[in-house]
């Protein structure tokens, strides 16, 4: 902690330096002298050298390399690590480090809490004292401790999830001062403007005197921030600020729910502005579900920001109980009611010429349900409105002409016929204003402009309780809101028309304050809300408060509320505090989010110009790996020791005297340098990795593919089936039936290649337990009471196939033996069976106008070897005469199943010359004719769809077929 900044991943290894020593001695050790030997021959005598190269012992200098070698490889062995440590001012008196914790401070927490501990322990050092004073701790005194202690207190410390106030502090670091007036200060600023960093730099100033020594540590980094949130009709916008303008700054936001899933993700870019939005494109229903939006690798509750119900865009259907006239759509009612809902809701009106547009309106599955100017619900629409509200729904209703002549059940109050007029040529009242909500209303905080005039209103019965169930009056006292709740839901009542003609409100902004507060009710009375009840019956205190359930910590985190939080009011719109921190408040279901900055705030950066100040950026200090260095220095000396050894064993001719071996021992040690020049950080040329292209094998095999079966038939070769369209038939394992699908299919595909555009392949046989049938447009599947029923995967493979887009014919054979009234065949109850596991829509038999009829032959009905059996396929929705209105459907139209028990295959059966092999009933030559153009619309129809029943091109198609 209080020593040097070198250190070491793997100390233990250091002990092997005690073995030098050892090394030395062993290196030192004399060799023994030449033996002199005397040799008579002149001529040899004469090539021996009269000085002696060999040295007696290990020269002093190739012994300290050596040494020197073996340190730098124990040293890189143990890891050593530069941590540099930040330059710091000696003084003479203690030490007072400032620390702002607030949010805007967890950016670089870790640098300042180190920053810290550094100022205090070389204060430690240099025998002086230290304290550390928190923003946070407000007016707590300051006081020494034990440097051990008060680093211990540093590393404990965490940035809070708010602002703190600075000035607050600046009362107890005045009287520390006052105590200690030669103290020196380190004030680690976070950089920003807000909690009033300018007074409290200038009050500490003038508190520490003008011979104080006051440095402050600025931010290298400065914070990014969230701030508000728009459920805009496309998309969740959310502010994104930073502090001071500059160059473009990029990054990413993350959306998540409730139970930390994510949602979905967007980008943001700064391109020189402070401010920037970042948009959640995304479904309403998956907008809805966020609860919180963060900046990706921003770890402070700045970069945070949660959504609770009142930021959710929820669903709103409109019925109107006028006749639209669409071309002034300025008198009808949903008009002005769609206007004030859209900015906050997803509003939705039922299809214009709809029987029961409420049934279809509730069908949709609203939040809640405007009903403007409908007198009275009645049929299945009574019901389900009954059940909707009963689960939570909210029916927000609008008076008028008929309703003010009839009344139901629906209406929070009992009202009297015909309505009150204001202000007209028979009434001596004149049109009145609203009078102030009161404050057990939901709408108490809203201003009632005196610009608002009633001219006539549906007025309620005097009765118990009306007091509680008004939310709105005029100034004469009569209710012009009235609310109740049933079940869970809750029932609201304009006692005026949704347009103009009763009154001016719908032209005012305090309408769609109004409808705003009511569609965020919707939500809490979908989760049965306490609150949303008691506002319902004019019984709420809004003074009630709801409990911390989850809230931030400095860095973003949600986790347990502190012990220190404490309620909020249920209409808190403040940011949070140290007594209130962000985070959610109250019940899972009715949750109330507390955000650390609100819509309205914007970042700054402190000024600190004109201050006597010693500014110095907080900046980290890398920590520096000399392993590489070591390792480098071990080689070079590697090599130093080689080049000697030469050197010394020849000299100079050694070198020029180099044998093969000597040679390939100088290329290792150039490898080596060369490999300890790379692991000093030298760039490395990265070689692509090279993959060999696939081989061409001119067709795809299906028996590579996993978890399929080879399909081997003398006829077809071995082919993939994706090559060519090709029909397909279900292998039932009897042979006589399999030869019938197989000849049939084939002589199909014959006719749709001499008939159509179409060449198919030849048809192939298939085991839905393994095989994969995506390949085929069309499968025929003769059903075989006898064979077992397929497993529940074969069966979810059937059911996925299906709802891919591919259609599946099953043909029962059994019109012959079917008798109306009768139990039903072998082969019906085998496929009701097999159908039980596969999602099957809603069925009928084909009708006569339906585009399977006629997308390429004209049709009555699907014949094969029997005529009076029924073909059964998909119940579309009834058309609508405007094609645009048409319903979306998938796989263009195309029903993903067909029944028949008419045996079409044996139909369509014939031999290489066209004889056919299956004989029909009754027989002749036309209903095999017939069968084969049923077969073909069948195609036709898997193929294109429902582009025969698209009756906008008809004029054109007529007028280019009569030229």
């Amino acid at each position: 902690m209080l020593g040097l900044p070198l250190a070491f991943s793997a100390p233990l290894v250091l002990g092997a330096l005690a073995l030098l020593p050892v090394l030395w001695y062993l290196l030192r050790i004399t060799p023994p002298r030449p033996r002199m030997i005397a040799f008579p021959p002149l001529k040899l005598i004469l090539d021996l050298q009269p000085k002696e190269d060999t040295p007696a012992r290990t020269p002093w200098w190739l012994m300290l390399l050596r040494l020197a070698l073996a340190a730098a490889i124990v040293l890189a062995m143990a890891g050593p690590v530069w941590n540099p440590k930040p330059v710091t001012e000696a003084g003479k008196g203690p030490v007072l480090v400032v620390l702002d914790d607030g949010w805007p401070a967890a950016v670089q927490w870790s640098l300042r809490i180190s920053a810290a501990n550094d100022a205090i322990a070389t204060a430690a050092r240099q025998g002086r004292t230290g304290a550390v004073a928190a923003v946070s701790d407000g007016a707590r005194d300051i006081a020494f401790s034990d440097p051990v202690k008060t680093i211990e207190r540093l590393r404990a410390m965490k940035p809070m999830p708010y602002m703190p106030n600075r000035m607050a502090a600046l009362g107890a670091i005045k009287k520390f001062l006052a105590a200690n007036p030669q103290a020196d200060i380190l004030w680690i600023s976070d950089g920003i403007a807000a909690g009033d960093s300018r007074g409290f730099a200038e009050g500490l100033i003038a508190a520490a005197g003008n011979d104080a020594n006051v440095r402050v540590l600025n931010a290298s980094q400065l914070p990014l921030a969230l701030a508000g949130a728009e459920n805009s009709p496309s998309a969740l916008d959310v502010r994104v600020l930073r502090t001071a303008a500059g160059g473009a700054v990029q990054g990413t936001l993350r959306a998540y729910d409730l139970k930390g899933l994510p949602v979905g993700e967007t980008h943001f870019a700064f391109s020189g502005d402070t401010e920037t939005k970042a948009r959640f494109e995304l479904p309403i229903e998956l907008r809805n579900e966020i609860a919180r939006v963060e900046i990706d690798a921003e770890h402070s509750a700045g970069a945070v920001t949660l959504l609770d119900s009142r930021w959710k865009r929820r669903r709103v259907d409109v019925v109107s109980g006028v006749t639209a006239d669409v071309s002034q759509p300025l008198l009808s009612p949903s008009y002005y009611v769609t206007k004030a809902l859209a900015p906050f809701a997803d509003v939705r009106e039922p299809r214009v010429g709809i029987r029961d547009p409420v049934s279809a309106a509730l069908d949709e599955h609203p939040a809640m349900l405007v009903l403007a100017d409908v007198g009275v619900v009645a049929g299945a629409a009574q019901d389900k409105l009954k059940q909707f509200i009963e689960d939570g729904g909210v029916l927000l209703r609008f008076a008028g002409s008929r309703l003010a002549a009839s009344t139901d059940d629906f209406v929070p109050v009992r009202l009297r016929r015909g309505g009150r007029v204001l202000g007209g040529s028979l009434s001596w009242d004149t049109p009145r204003r609203l009078a102030p909500f009161e404050r057990e209303s939901p709408f108490y905080g809203l201003a009632a402009s005196e610009e608002i005039s009633v001219t006539r209103q549906v007025l309620a019965e005097p009765e118990a309780g009306l007091p509680g169930k008004t939310w709105a009056a005029l100034a004469d006292g009569t209710p012009m809101v009235t609310a109740v709740r049933r079940g869970k839901g809750l029932i609201v009542l304009f006692h005026v028309t949704a347009d103009t003609t009763w009154s001016n409100l719908p032209l005012s902004g305090l309408f769609v304050d109004m409808l705003r507060r009511i569609t965020a009710m919707s939500g809490e009375s979908a989760t049965g809300d306490t609150n949303a009840t008691a506002s319902a019956e004019g019984q709420a205190n809004r003074t009630e408060t709801v409990a911390p359930t989850r809230t931030l910590d400095g860095f973003g985190v949600l986790g347990d509320p502190p012990v220190t939080a404490k309620p909020i009011p249920i209409d808190h719109s403040g940011v949070g505090s140290a007594d209130h921190p962000p985070g959610f408040y109250g019940p899972v279901t009715a949750l109330v989010a507390v955000n650390t900055l609100s819509p309205q705030d914007k970042l700054e950066a402190a000024n600190f110009q004109g201050l006597r100040l010693d500014m110095q950026a907080l900046r980290p200090a890398e920590p520096i790996d000399l392993r590489p260095w070591f390792i480098c220095l071990a080689f070079i000396a590697l090599l130093a020791d080689a080049l000697a050894s030469i050197w010394l064993g020849g000299g100079l001719r050694g070198l020029r005297k180099r044998t093969p071996g000597r040679a390939v021992s100088a290329a290792i040690l150039a490898v080596l340098a060369f490999g300890a020049v790379e692991m000093t950080g030298a760039p490395r040329a990265h070689a692509q990795m090279q993959f060999d292209p696939p081989s061409s094998r001119g067709q795809f095999d299906l028996r590579n593919m996993p978890g399929q079966r080879q399909q081997a038939p003398a006829t077809l070769g071995n082919v993939h089936p994706a090559l060519a369209t090709r029909l397909a038939y279900v292998i039932t394992g009897d042979a006589k039936i399999d030869e019938a699908s197989q000849a049939g299919l084939m002589t199909l595909s014959r006719a749709l290649a001499a008939r159509t555009a179409l060449t198919p392949g030849d048809p192939m046989g298939v085991d839905p337990s393994k095989d994969e049938l995506v390949f085929f447009p069309l499968i025929y599947w003769p059903i075989v009471a006898s064979r077992p029923q397929p497993s529940a995967d074969t069966v979810a493979r059937i059911s996925n196939f299906m709802k891919q887009g591919g259609m599946m014919v099953f043909d029962t054979r059994d019109a012959m033996t079917n008798r109306p009234g009768d139990a039903p065949t072998p082969e019906t109850q085998w496929l009701r069976r097999l159908l039980a596991g596969v999602d099957v829509p809603e069925l009928e038999v084909v009708p006569r106008d339906h585009v399977v009829t006629k997308t390429f032959y004209l049709l009555d009905n699907f014949v094969g070897r029997t005529t009076v059996g029924q073909t059964w396929i998909e119940a579309l929705p009834p058309a609508t005469e405007d094609p645009a209105q048409r319903p979306a459907r998938a796989s263009d139209s195309v029903s993903p199943i067909v029944i028949t028990s008419n045996d079409l295959a044996a139909a369509w059966a014939a031999d290489s010359r066209g004889q056919p092999l299956y004989p029909l009933i009754p027989g002749t030559n036309r209903q095999r004719e017939m069968a084969i153009r049923g077969g073909v619309n069948l195609v036709m129809y898997t193929l294109t769809g429902n582009y025969k029943s698209d009756q906008v091109h008809v004029r054109d198609l007529l007028e280019r077929l009569g030229h």
